[in-house]
């Protein structure tokens, strides 16, 4: 008994009772509050190009479509080009939540950053230092007048006429539509058709839709084109959805889009803004460079596994996300710089040096087919800069053997990054490069898939090693055309 009263006299108190009052009594949600000065001190900013997202997983181009027929090699031989039907197909844009903190930094930012939003939207740029020396804005494409860019329109790749099917509730004189860029230059053509492995004429417009918002306008300028409740790509979206099918209601919405886009062209809102910013988002970069490939290459992919077996000409690329990590997050280049990419294929990795970097970008390839449709994506290339309003740096590509290109040779001399995609070369020819990286300035930085550096040294890999300090990293999943696993590359200084 005395036990038993002992513990009732202990259970009396109710401690119980009291942490229940704590428990309730502290109800102060002070988190959330925490979010909205958060967005709104970003409420008049644009949209930070922020190349982090590529640092752990490759984000391919934002519009889903085209899937490559996958290369008979196993290995790329100097290029960038050649992609897997997986890691081809792309993912479509998504609205990104205003509060993100890719667009809207972090609190400690001072209130008086509000004044100036492109000043604070540079700072934003989370792992990418900004060059001042670049200057975005594409001087011909903001006049007077509306230029004809000369592309490749959608509609003579995916249309009616090369018989694919009009979407779903589509009329005959429904199908033919035109989308405007942030340029003062003519509509792209569109058809409202859609078929496996062509353009996608739907979610390619959406793309071009968020990325003009995301990039080119603030965040009060971009509601009327991506706010979630009430925007023309949201009434597209609804028009083209199962629910509705209603494809008047989506050829309104893209007129209106293109109405107010054309007003802020016109009276010179998009170009202030362009002038602004130094750099543009890797997503855009990635679209646009798909863009090209998907009217020039895609159509003639089959021609790149035309090459002959145990030479130095097979086929591969590193994707999009791999070279934006190496240039952007590595080498940090900028575009006062010279790019070289030896055995550059189609010419991809040269392309995206031009428009992410902006620098003077130089590729030699020596199979004849990637050399044609290099030249194909070249000038497509230009083309679409202009219609987007941008100025990439210099391109030039050269035909031939690079060991014995006088062009190439010379501009090794002035090279600050060079790509050499060796993973399939012959030892002969890479012990050719190592000849070449003699005359190579101090400093400058050389990308390879194979090591000119190796452990068991012959007279030639002796001087490798007196010449370059050499790296070795991991790339990612899904970085390269041949492979889903992950792999070796290495980055060599000139000592």
């Amino acid at each position: 008994m005395g036990i038993f009263n002992n513990q009732k006299t202990k259970l009396k108190p109710a401690p119980q009772q009291i942490r229940v009052e704590k428990v309730v009594v502290p109800t102060k949600p002070r988190p959330r509050p925490s979010l909205t000065p958060h967005h709104s001190s970003s409420s008049n900013g644009l949209r930070a190009p922020s190349s982090s997202q590529y640092s752990a997983s490759p984000r391919l181009s934002p519009n889903p479509r085209l899937s490559r027929p996958k290369s008979a090699s196993p290995y790329p031989s100097s290029a960038d080009e050649r992609r897997t039907a997986a890691s081809r197909k792309r993912k479509a844009v998504t609205s990104t939540p205003r509060d993100s903190p890719a667009f809207f930094g972090d609190d400690s930012e001072s209130e008086d950053d509000d004044s100036d939003p492109f000043r604070k939207r540079l700072r934003r740029s989370e792992s990418r230092s900004v060059d001042l020396n670049r200057k975005l804005r594409h001087k011909k494409a903001f006049g007077d007048d509306a230029r004809d860019p000369r592309i490749i329109h959608a509609a003579d790749i995916a249309s009616v006429a090369t018989k694919c099917p009009p979407i779903h509730g589509a009329k005959p004189e429904e199908v033919a539509i035109e989308l405007q860029y942030p340029s003062r230059c003519k509509r792209e053509r569109y058809e409202l058709v859609w078929q496996k492995d062509k353009i996608d004429a739907v979610k390619d417009i959406l793309s071009v839709v968020e990325h003009v918002a995301e990039t080119y306008l603030t965040d009060d300028e971009a509601k009327p084109f991506i706010d979630h409740n009430a925007s023309f790509r949201r009434q597209m979206e609804r028009a083209i959805s199962e629910k509705y099918r209603d494809v008047p209601v989506f050829r309104a919405a893209l007129q209106n889009y293109n109405d107010k886009l054309l007003e802020l062209v016109k009276n010179g809102t998009v170009a202030k803004n362009i002038e602004q910013i130094h750099h543009l988002p890797p997503s855009l970069v990635s679209f646009i460079l798909n863009q090209v490939y998907d009217r020039t290459v895609a159509p003639k992919v089959e021609t790149l596994t035309k090459y002959e077996a145990g030479s130095d000409n097979v086929y591969g690329e590193l994707l999009h996300p791999f070279i934006t990590k190496l240039l952007v997050d590595q080498t940090k280049m900028n575009s006062d710089q010279v790019f070289i990419d030896l055995g550059s294929g189609v010419g991809n990795v040269v392309l995206q040096a031009a428009l992410e970097i902006g620098c003077r970008s130089y590729g030699c390839e020596m199979m004849e087919n990637a050399c044609n449709l290099a030249e194909a994506q070249e000038k497509e290339f230009r083309s679409r800069c202009l219609l987007w309003g941008v100025a990439p740096g210099r391109v030039q590509l050269e035909r031939g053997d690079f060991r014995t290109s006088a062009k190439i040779l010379d501009k090794l001399k002035e090279a600050d990054v060079i790509l050499v995609n060796n993973k399939a070369f012959t030892s002969s020819l890479n012990d050719a490069l190592i000849n070449m990286f003699l005359d190579l300035k101090k400093g400058c930085k050389i990308i390879s898939l194979k090591s000119f550096v190796h452990e068991n040294k012959t007279a030639i890999n002796d001087v490798a090693n007196s010449i370059l300090d050499v790296q070795h990293y991991r790339y990612h999943e899904g970085w390269v055309s041949w492979a889903a696993a992950e792999g070796d590359y290495y980055i060599s200084t000139k000592k």
